[in-house]
């Protein structure tokens, strides 16, 4: 057998995007390591619904099966007025997206933190090496290799005082997935990270609550309110929802844990008090519309969060992150096989922002402004996107093709490989 072009990828983050470029890494037989630096996985509520562009990638790395079996599939979406929780317009994807070439691109749903745990299994029993508790605080490179320095904590959250080893790890290309505040991203731009964060915070909760059966709520409900704004969306088989809802900026946590009695009873369907619902977590975000220089700096790459933020409205960060994930692993696979140059990387780079700029940013920004808006009752008739919904409800065709226009967030990098017989010569 020829020599392979190199020997080793170490990813950064044990995350969802980390977890999956790993997965389709080890499954494709390419030494695999990932670094973590906390000493378990994320557990605080993150984005649960995965959009049609990001159902292949799932595929491809064989964990749709069990995606299915312990999610949940979810079919209907709307906007609804904040008063009378009246439907505006939405879409029922049944008989449109469950039966695409023989595939479900409804969107799938799968609890984050059960998801990577999921990943973590399979990343594992296939022989990838994922590390907790070790600390990235550099990265680098030369033409021949790339390298980590690492602080690997020892003996923390079990009552010992921790102990910590400093260490340096080497590999032929390293991938940033350490999300937000990613150290790759750092050591490649330091804080040049060109875009805004909104002037607004929001709150995302796991909460019980009957919106179904009391309220006749959809699977996903966008809640219209300059203030007020929310969604609701299930998450679990059991009747769990995820409640994302703006707050006044600026506040604590605690501040925001006194106030969220009172929001739900304003905001929610019925004025529910707290004895009517149960939350699971709760936790603040601010949000972001940023993209790095590159994602591509020689054998360093970045990947979903790391390289690029919205906000959370739509589900385009999580989905553009695991599309992100899955060109990297063609072209990191392609150069394994020999099928492709290093060159391609830089593709990647050029294609994945381009579609960050020209797809992932604007629909993210006017999906938060859509739920956002300072008059609900005349959105629709302002709203092209929510008038051709509405025409897709009478035109399932016309509805089809809509909703499979979001896969102009994918590219295929496999156009990039060389041809056979080139590879032959």
């Amino acid at each position: 057998m020829a020599e392979r072009p190199f020997r080793k990828v170490i990813i950064v983050g044990a995350g969802p995007s980390g977890l999956l470029l790993a997965l389709l890494l080890v499954k494709h037989g390419i030494p695999v390591q990932v670094l973590e630096a906390s000493h378990q996985l994320d557990q605080q509520p993150r984005a649960a619904h995965y959009g049609t562009p990001a159902i292949p990638e799932f595929r491809r790395a064989g964990i749709l099966p069990q995606m299915r079996e312990r999610g949940l599939i979810l079919s209907t979406m709307c906007w609804r007025r904040p008063d009378t929780f009246e439907w505006i317009s939405g879409f029922d994807a049944r008989g449109v997206l469950d039966n695409v070439g023989g595939e479900d691109l409804r969107t799938h749903c799968f609890v984050l933190q059960d998801l990577d745990a999921l990943m973590l299994e399979e990343v594992r029993r296939l022989g990838g090496d994922v590390l907790f508790n070790h600390r990235v605080v550099k990265v680098e490179q030369d033409e021949g290799k790339a390298w980590l320095d690492v602080e690997v904590v020892e003996g923390e959250g079990d009552g010992e005082k921790p102990v910590m080893e400093k260490k340096r790890l080497e590999a032929d290309y390293i991938v940033g997935c350490d999300g937000a505040g990613s150290v790759v991203r750092k050591s490649l731009f330091g804080d040049d990270f060109p875009g805004f964060t909104w002037d607004a915070q929001i709150i995302a909760t796991n909460t019980f609550y009957d919106f179904e059966g009391k309220f006749g709520f959809h699977d996903a409900n966008f809640i219209i309110h300059p203030e007020h704004f929310y969604m609701a969306a299930r998450i679990t088989q059991d009747g769990m929802y995820r409640i994302t809802y703006g707050e006044k900026p600026g506040l604590t946590r605690e501040e925001y844990l006194a106030r969220q009695p009172w929001k739900f009873e304003t905001i929610l369907p019925g004025n529910p008090k707290p004895s009517e619902y149960r939350i699971v977590n709760l936790s603040p975000y601010k949000m972001h519309q940023r993209c790095a220089p590159k994602f591509t700096v020689g054998r360093i790459m970045l990947a979903a969060d790391a390289a690029h933020l919205c906000n959370p409205w739509g589900g385009l960060g999580i989905t553009g992150g695991f599309v992100d994930v899955g060109g990297l692993y063609d072209c990191l696979a392609g150069i394994w096989d020999g099928k492709a140059d290093p060159g391609i990387l830089d593709i990647y780079s050029e294609k994945r922002r381009e579609k960050w700029k020209t797809v992932i940013d604007p629909i993210s920004q006017e999906n938060f402004r859509r739920v956002t808006d300072s008059d609900p009752q005349t959105r629709l008739e302002r709203d092209e996107f929510m008038q051709l919904l509405r025409k897709g409800k009478e035109d399932q065709p016309f509805l089809k093709e809509l909703l499979l226009g979001f896969n102009e967030v994918r590219y295929d990098f496999t156009q990039h490989y060389k041809a056979a017989e080139s590879r032959e010569a």
